[in-house]
């Protein structure tokens, strides 16, 4: 089940304590009154973690084993170095299975990690990424495109904000699901070799890939799907599926299944109880976690909030308004 949790220290001792998923070791370094605070966001595979103090510190690391992890830094801030190399805002870090390192922070320093098992990692990277993204034998910094780096941290910091301020949405399989299928694909952007082996399975006839697409599509009924759903079903890479989904639908996959969802969401409302039913509750049961940016989306479409479609009298549906696109 998907859970998260938010826990502040004032004591360096039961801080390293508090890291169950791997061996840590604090040494505070500056002085001053210790604080700090543990953001964990555990879903089905993908574990998120946010890590703030507000000292100078060395702490010795013996990574997770059986989870390939990586780390980035949260926000600017004093120099803060792991196996000697300094983190840096526009880097990742992939760190190796089972690795013990030593990190340490000259003051006030926020950074984060990212973690899958291994083989969901071995996995995504033959379907999604197109190559094989084989465990480091000693860290290795990353240094992706800005705009794919800009998205990971992006919603890194949505989900330890989903923690902090909204829990609940967490807790809800199908919000978890999607939250987890946006950074599993804005991880895969950011490790993605800038010259990736062709993919073979590129050389498919795309209507025979549409048709694949359709059919899974199909099958799904109302729930949610996502690309990394999709890549595994039909054995196709992202890359192979955006070509053919531009070519056959005008869009992205992920711009088409968004669309896709948020017409079922409308429906959904229609046919609702508005004595009983919550826009909350049919959001995130169809997969949106970042609600704000929903009820602005879905204004922009339809030209209504979603209030005001579940407000109506069930059964009633306005006629459907298809946005352009």
């Amino acid at each position: 089940m998907p859970i998260s949790s938010v826990r502040s220290f004032t004591d360096p001792d039961e801080y390293s304590s508090s890291m169950r998923d791997f061996r840590y070791e604090l040494t505070v370094t500056g002085g001053g009154d210790f604080t700090a605070e543990h953001v964990r966001v555990a879903l089905p595979k993908l574990l998120l973690q946010r890590y703030s103090t507000n000292l100078a510190w060395v702490a010795h690391t013996e990574t997770m084993r059986g989870r390939a992890v990586f780390a980035l830094r949260a926000v600017p801030g004093p120099r803060l170095l792991r196996a000697g190399e300094e983190m840096q805002t526009a880097n990742i870090e992939r760190i190796a299975n089972g690795q013990a390192i030593y990190t340490r922070s000259s003051g006030a320093a926020s950074w984060g990690s990212v973690s899958l098992p291994v083989d969901a990692l071995a996995a995504v990277s033959a379907t999604t990424a197109g190559c094989d993204l084989k465990q480091p034998v000693d860290v290795v910094t990353e240094t992706p495109l800005p705009a794919a780096m800009a998205r990971l941290r992006r919603l890194h910091a949505a989900a330890v904000s989903l923690a902090k301020d909204a829990p609940e949405i967490i807790v809800n399989p199908e919000a978890a699901r999607g939250l987890e299928d946006e950074l599993v694909q804005a991880l895969v952007a950011c490790l993605r070799p800038a010259k990736a082996e062709e993919d073979v399975a590129a050389k498919r006839q795309h209507a025979l890939v549409m048709r694949r697409f359709h059919a899974a599509v199909t099958a799904s009924g109302d729930q949610p799907v996502y690309v990394s759903d999709l890549c595994s079903a039909i054995r196709v890479s992202d890359r192979t599926l955006r070509i053919c989904c531009h070519e056959h639908l005008g869009m992205g996959p992920k711009r088409y299944l968004w669309l896709r969802r948020m017409q079922q969401v409308r429906h959904a409302l229609a046919l609702a109880d508005h004595t009983s039913a919550m826009v909350t509750e049919i959001a995130t049961a169809h997969g949106f976690w970042e609600l704000g940016r929903f009820a602005g989306a879905y204004r922009s479409l339809y030209g209504e909030s979603p209030s005001t479609t579940l407000a109506r009298a069930p059964g009633r549906a306005s006629p459907q308004h298809y946005p352009m696109v």
